[in-house]
Parts: C-alpha cells; structure tokens; sequence
C-alpha cells in the first residue's frame, strides 16, 4: 500500500451570491463556501471544551508555583523587576530562567490586578491557542478531519491540563513551539522566506522562555522545510539561515542587554555561577541538564526517583514518573509514524503527508530521546513538550489510514494502533488500581474488540461505519480524557506539580510519603542541591501540592514562616524600606512576598547557594538602611547552610540580637548591638 495525497476538495462553479444572501458572519460560523459545513462549528466545538478544561475553577491552584508567583508580583510593581524576571521588586535575585513567562504574566497583571486568576489567565489563554495552532497545522496538509483530531488529542492530554492551568514557564514554551511548527508548515508550502523568518522568531522568544529546551525542535523545523520545499536547494537553503538569523536575534537581544547592563544596577542572575545570563544558557540550563553537573542533580539513573524521571533510557517515557503524563497516545503515534513513513515512500519530495510526519516526527523523537537519556534535573511536567507532537501523529496518521481502509495493510495498522492504546492504558490505569478500577477493564475490552472490527471490516461497515469510528475514538481517548479530567479538579500547587489521581505516594519521606502506588502524587517541595524550581530539584516534598492551598505548610516553599501572622504584619509595616526582610532562599522570601506583598531578599537564591548578595554587598545594603530585618533559617536547602548565606547569617548573629516573632527568629538590622 501507498498513500497518495488527499485530493483537493474544488467547489464546483456557482453563479455570484448577492451579499445579502450571505451575511458576513456566514463564513466566520461555517468557514469559506468550498468547505464541508461541519468543519468550522466542530472547531468551535473543540475549542470550547479546551477552554472548559482549561479555564473551569482556574483559581483553586491559587499561586500554583510560588517562586514564579513572587517573581509576577514583583513585575507588577518594578519595571525593572518585570523586565529582567526579578523575585523581588528591590530587584537583588532574578528566577533561574529567562523572564518571557514572567512579562506575559506581570503584564496580566498590571493590566487586571495582580491576583491568582489574572496570572493564570495567560496561560489558560495559551492552552486554547495551542490547540487551535495543532488544529490549523495539521489541516493544512491532512484536512480538518486530522486537525480536529489532534487538537483533541492535545486538549484531552493530562500534562498539558496541568500545565496549561500552572505558572511555569512551560505552557508559553510549548505555545511558542506549536507557533513555530505552524510558520514552518506556512513556508514549506510555497518556500516562504517570511514565514519561515517568523519561525524562528517564535523560537528565539522560546528560548527566552526556558533556554536550550527551546532548540530541540529544530532539526525537525529544518529538516520538513529542506526536504519538502518546492524551491530550489540552495534557495532553501539561504531561507533556513535566514531563519537562523531571526532567531538569533529575536532570543540573543536580551541576552545582550544582560551583558551590557551594568551588574551593580540590574539583579543577580539566579542560578549562574558568574551573574551571566549566557553562562546560564550553556550551563545550569544548557548542557547540564543533558549531561549532568552544573548544580543539576536527580535524573541520571534514577538517583533522584520519579520527582526526577526515573532510570534513564529508551523506556524512561512509559516508566513511573512520565508515563501517565504522556504516554496514553504514544504507542499508538509512534506505531502510526513509522507506518506512515513506509506508504509514502515513494510519494514526491514535496509530498505532504509525510512531511507532516517529518515534522512532528523528529519534534517527537529528537525531544524524546534527549528527555530519555538525560542525567541532569527533570521532572514529570516537562513531558509537555512532547504532547503537540504525539497529538499531530495521532491525528494524521489515523486519518489517513482510515482514508486507505480498503487496503488490509492500513487495517491492520489502524487496528494495532487502537488495541495497542487500549494494552496501555490498561496497564498506565492499573497504577493507580483503586481509582476506578472497572474503568481499565472497559477500555482495554473495548479497544481490541473495536480493534478486531477494524481489521477485518472496516472497509465494509456501511451505515455501522460511523457508530465503530465514534467507538474507536471513545475508547482510544478514553483514558487519557480520564486523567485530563481528574487533573482539572484537582488543586495542584509547589515546584514539581504533577497530573492525573493522588496515589497518597509522597516522595523522599515528607508527610505524604508511605504507601505504595507506583506514582507520587504532585509535590510541594524544599530543595536538594543544585535544585531550581520548574526544573528545580527537591530534597522533601508533600501531598500538599493537591490538597493544601498555596503556600504550602510545614516543609513547604516558605516553611513555617509563610503561615506566621505576626511575622506578616511585622513585614507589612516595613514596606517602605527597599527590602523589608532577608531570608535565606527564594521560597521562603517568595512565600513572604506574596503573603505581605512586601519585597524580601532571597539570599542565595533558590538554593542558598548562589553567590547573590556578597557579604560585602549586603553590609553595605544594612549600613544604607536597606533591609529592616533578617529571617533565620529559611528554606534554602543545604547550600543555605554554606557559602555565602552561611557567612551573612553569622555576620548578621554576631552584630544585632535575636527575638521571635510568632515561631520565627528576627534580627532588626536598624538595631545593632552596639
């Protein structure tokens, strides 16, 4: 069997229609007159559900991550803060990515008030935006029968309504990427210079999103575009590095604003060694989240457990910690990929079928492979960016085996594509086996039987097609539809957030721990060393992050500090001073912050460890009144215990006098022993 290309579906002549026969809105509900009148209203469809998913009860994650959260209220105050992603609005420490997700969230805010619904709301926005793009990607080249299934396979894919509902930098990351895809199938059309140009426009603002993550969608961008362009080599080409030069700068610009603005007035940049933004790129963020080292600890072998991904290698992606946040559909898109590679073999170069199995192919397989075999930090959530790619292969592939069900090879395919989905997740569901527990049994029954009908007549249904397709689609989706649900109703909260049903699991022996499901359930967490938060490693961690609201409690980013009043009421009442505290870590001064909505320092950044404020630096921020108090203890993790935070807390103990407020000790910096 070979697939051919879809035909082109031509209207047939009409005599012109008076205006008043069809009003505008006509086209904008039913689309152009040469399209079937389903297509436009199911697109509605679709996005209203991604919008129910992603928009229904949005607030009960309240600040969701509060490390973020300090850093989009600290933009809402400072200009400054906002531009280069400051914790706090006296700017001493930035977040340990790049400030994109900080803008668009800050900007929400200053446009509606700063609250957990307007910082949300960016993301809940990007979400249904990013199906549309899978939508209209897809469409383009297999049809709107393809593009409506891949838009649903991404609405209805637990990570992305976890995270497209969450204030990491990921949902603006995977909009940007879905953005990037959609300019390339643009220009892979005509060989569009502009088009590809924007391209790499959406991956230069992706790379200030969350750095060298950013870049593992490029041999894919590439390569459909040098393949399947209808443009001569060299042409193609001059285009591509066209787009190089347009990524370049539309992700190097603020890197060099970094460089050339002077340190002394701009905040430290939180997790570099040397207060370079670049350094940041290539390592904390860059190669040492691939190899290792650079402050990243967890992954590699699994030391990390499934907060960290698990052992590495080829099955890492099915494996405790990623497997029911991505895996539903996988199977089924990997088997659908190479299936469709080998029936457009021999179709043209510029064939697009499998051009669009060249492009969300290697988006799938580059990605997934370096996720698979990466020793540094990462967590569950990061499977995000795989979900695009998996959907848009569901989606094509399905679709265009369905179109040559005639020919037994598709059927067999179809069909293994199905049963293989409904084996899956039975064994994905039976993780968590007390959570409807008949509902496993169901889909994986109902996925072979329909299976079976497919492969021996679903060229022959007649009017029956229609009731096996719908049920293929139920059961195939149903799974994963399951979690997405779940993860909707579920209060998520903390640095390592992760979907679908609490197990009671917890992880490294916090409060939650004991049990024991394969999968943890989402975590409020400290630190380990080298940790971050959203690519941040952690040491503790609870069942809080789907049952306590944000902030946390004991343990928790903030620890005990964060539900002290009268140590809240101390910092409200210091709100004229540049800082009205310092504590030790980012979780402890970025709960403060958003509790008091005072600016406190986070010594060391997220981890402790970072070398932000020198002991010079903040004596003479306290000889120039500068910060009124410092917090002991602090949530910084064992490199708060060293270094640079270990030397100030000294400092701090031998010149001024301790007291407590509530639990908490403060030493007044206004008030020396002397």
């Amino acid at each position: 069997m070979t697939i051919t290309e879809a035909p082109v579906r031509r209207a047939a002549p009409v005599e012109p229609v008076e205006p008043r026969k069809q009003p505008p809105w006509r086209r904008w509900v039913y689309g152009p007159p040469d399209q079937p009148r389903w297509v436009r209203p199911s697109l509605w469809a679709l996005l209203a559900v991604a919008a129910v998913l992603y928009f229904w009860g949005l607030t009960r994650n309240g600040w969701a991550n509060d490390f973020y959260a300090a850093a989009v209220q600290s933009g809402t105050k400072s200009w400054k803060a906002l531009l280069f992603g400051s914790l706090d609005p006296g700017n001493s420490i930035t977040v340990d990515k790049p400030p994109a997700a900080m803008w668009v969230m800050a900007l929400s805010g200053r446009l509606f008030g700063f609250s957990s619904f307007s910082m949300l709301l960016p993301e809940a926005l990007m979400g249904v935006a990013s199906v549309a793009l899978v939508y209209a990607a897809v469409r383009r080249w297999s049809g709107p029968a393809a593009g409506l299934l891949a838009g649903s396979a991404l609405a209805l894919t637990p990570v992305a309504a976890l995270m497209f509902r969450f204030n990491n930098p990921d949902a603006l990351l995977v909009f940007l990427l879905v953005a990037a895809a959609y300019c390339t199938v643009r220009a892979t059309e005509k060989g569009s210079g502009r088009w590809i140009a924007l391209a790499g426009v959406a991956v230069g603002f992706a790379f200030l999103t969350k750095l060298m993550q950013a870049f593992l969608v490029l041999p894919a961008l590439g390569l459909v575009f040098l393949v399947a362009a209808p443009i001569s080599f060299w042409k193609r080409i001059g285009k591509l590095l066209l787009a190089c030069v347009t990524m370049v700068i539309s992700g190097g610009w603020f890197v060099a604003l970094v460089a050339l603005w002077p340190s002394a007035s701009r905040p430290y940049i939180g997790g570099s060694t040397d207060n370079s933004l670049l350094e940041l790129a290539l390592g904390y963020n860059g190669l040492g989240r691939v190899l290792g080292g650079e402050g990243n600890g967890g992954g590699g072998g699994g030391g990390g457990g499934t907060m960290f991904g698990g052992s590495t290698g080829i099955t890492r992606l099915f494996g405790d910690s990623f497997g029911t946040e991505i895996s539903w559909m996988l199977p089924a898109s990997l088997i659908g990929l190479v299936a469709g590679l080998w029936f457009t073999r021999r179709t043209p170069r510029t064939g697009r079928t499998r051009a669009g199995l060249l492009l969300w192919g290697g988006w799938l397989l580059v990605t997934g492979i370096v996720f698979s075999f990466m020793q540094g930090t990462i967590h569950p959530y990061y499977m995000i960016a795989l979900a695009p790619a998996v959907a848009a292969l569901v989606g094509i592939s399905v679709i265009e085996l369905w179109r040559g069900r005639s020919n037994l090879s598709a059927r067999i395919v179809l069909g293994a594509m199905l049963a293989s989905t409904g084996i899956w997740n039975y064994v994905l569901l039976d993780r968590t086996p007390d959570w409807y527990p008949a509902l496993r049994w169901i889909i994986l029954v109902g996925s072979i039987l329909i299976a079976a009908i497919l492969i021996v007549g679903a060229h022959a249904l007649g009017r029956f097609t229609v009731i096996v397709a719908a049920a293929g689609l139920l059961f195939g989706f149903a799974g994963s539809a399951a979690y997405t649900v779940d993860t909707v109703a579920t209060v998520h909260t903390g640095s390592i957030p992760t979907s679908g049903p609490s197990t009671g699991q917890g992880f490294g022996g916090g409060p939650g721990g004991g049990g024991s499901s394969h999968k943890p359930s989402g975590t409020t967490s400290s630190t380990a060393p080298g940790g971050s938060t959203s690519g941040t490693n952690a040491a503790t961690s609870t069942d809080a992050s789907k049952t306590a609201p944000s902030g946390g409690g004991q343990g928790g980013p903030g620890g005990d500090s964060s539900n002290n009043t009268e140590l809240q009421q101390l910092l409200k009442n210091a709100t004229s001073y540049r800082w009205a505290a310092a504590a030790v870590g980012s979780q402890s001064a970025g709960s403060l912050e958003l509790s008091t909505g005072a600016s406190v320092m986070a010594i060391g950044g997220f981890t402790g460890s970072d070398n932000s404020p020198t002991l010079a630096q903040f004596e003479q921020y306290v000889a120039n009144g500068d910060i009124h108090y410092f917090i002991a203890g602090g949530q910084g993790g064992p490199g708060g215990n060293s270094g640079v935070a270990s030397q100030i807390t000294n400092w701090v103990k031998q010149h001024y006098t301790a007291t407590t407020v509530g639990s908490t000790t403060v030493y007044d910096l206004t008030k020396p022993i002397s």
